[in-house]
């Protein structure tokens, strides 16, 4: 289906979605497994879409939430409770027994004092929860290959339970026994990786404490995260299925692979099959100047990533061809911000009314705002060479209707 099409009908900006090459991603990434039993926990923070979430869950997916909401959207897409992890600090006890009374497949602890307040939830339900403990594998932050803002494995990193605190975790589990089991141990190293050494590093860590920790529980699985990167123009010699076959080995020659392999991709199945398409509102060329603008109708409200990690993505004009000569635009969005800004792209030199922010399928929906009182941006997603679904953005006046009235009705007490 022509970029073009989908501009004029649903305007801009707007992302796009080819929900099949997704479900291939996922149907490739299972495939590294081989014989050794696994699970793929899809990081649902990467892309919350219903249609993509439902397409992973067809090819046999799980989910990683991090999030109440998450874990409800999870749920109504299909995934079974047997088939979510739960991650990340800071769980509410609202969300603590959402989690429990579901009985979802893992509560992810990240810290000591996560036990305690989990079985008193669970205690408070009549439950037993399971649980996971997600170590931090303390990997010197100069050693990842990635930027300091997804590196999540080293000790200034305010995930997992440092190595040091395990005894008393693990204590604080076996004391808690009544109402909580230990079914996993994982770790989660960071994102964005274009090679498997980091990965197999924290891997090693992981298996090597899971061997000591076998004989005082019954572990059903092992959980190395996700962080598989892609090509945002920069290279990826690696694909997701080169990560899992390499842990397959490692597991094995830990003596380990009994137990399921666990691993939570989200971008490595969602950020190249998707664009944000935008209109350009003008060039601006200061006389004199040596730098060129373009400035476009999305902004860093629609896609933080450059912004917020200093991203790039590949821009290309939708209508204009290769031919002709190029020159260099600093592109930009009409935040009003100086960080509104999506970097240097080589463009035609040519007029051109449109581009394609590649590879937005990931942290870019998810992470939008109405900053500037911007509308959210509109979603399309493509199936089988047509529009399967699509949603709408929010008009101007409904955002400002919002706005003015908050006030107006009395707060529910």
């Amino acid at each position: 289906m022509a970029l073009a099409d989908v501009l004029r009908e649903y305007g801009s900006p707007t992302y796009v979605y080819d929900v099949d090459a997704t479900a291939r991603d996922a149907e490739e990434l299972r495939g590294g497994f081989g014989a050794q039993r696994h699970h793929v926990c899809y990081a649902v923070k990467a892309n919350s879409a219903g249609p993509i979430v439902r397409a992973l869950a067809a090819k046999g997916c799980g989910a990683d939430v991090v999030s109440g909401p998450e874990l409800l959207l999870a749920l109504r897409c299909g995934i079974a409770p047997d088939d979510i992890v739960f991650s990340g600090i800071g769980k509410s006890n609202e969300e603590l027994d959402l989690a429990i009374g579901r009985q979802i497949l893992a509560l992810q602890i990240e810290s000591v004092e996560d036990v305690s307040r989990i079985a008193a939830r669970a205690k408070a339900l009549g439950k037993r929860a399971r649980v996971s403990l997600r170590i931090n594998p303390e990997i010197d932050p100069d050693e990842l290959a990635t930027h300091a803002h997804i590196a999540t494995g080293h000790d200034e990193a305010k995930f997992g339970i440092a190595r040091a605190d395990l005894p008393d975790a693990l204590a604080g589990v076996e004391g808690a026994s009544p109402h909580v089991a230990l079914v996993g141990l994982g770790a989660h190293v960071g994102s964005q990786f274009t090679r498997t050494d980091e990965y197999l590093a924290s891997a090693r860590i992981l298996f090597d404490v899971a061997r000591e920790v076998r004989p005082r529980f019954a572990l059903q699985f092992v959980d190395t995260g996700g962080g598989f990167g892609i090509d945002y123009g920069g290279g990826c010699a690696v694909r997701p299925a080169d990560f899992v076959r390499a842990t397959c080995t490692l597991l094995r020659e830990r003596g380990l692979d009994d137990l399921s392999l666990h691993v939570e991709p989200g971008r490595s199945l969602v950020a190249a099959h998707a664009v944000l398409l935008a209109r350009v509102i003008q060039r601006k060329a200061p006389r004199g100047g040596a730098r060129k603008w373009l400035v476009i109708d999305a902004g860093m409200n629609d896609l933080l990533r450059p912004a917020l990690y200093q991203a790039k993505h590949r821009i290309e004009p939708l209508e204009a061809g290769e031919a002709g000569p190029r020159t260099e635009f600093r592109v930009v969005g009409p935040v009003c911000e100086s960080s509104d800004d999506f970097g240097a792209h080589e463009l035609p030199a040519a007029s051109f009314e449109a581009v394609a922010l590649l590879d937005a399928g990931a942290y870019g929906y998810t992470m939008a705002s109405r900053y500037n009182g911007r509308a959210l941006p509109a979603e399309v997603f493509l199936s089988g060479g047509r529009i399967v679904a699509a949603l709408a953005r929010q008009s101007a006046e409904t955002w400002a209707d919002e706005r003015a009235t908050v006030g107006e009705v009395s707060p529910r007490l």
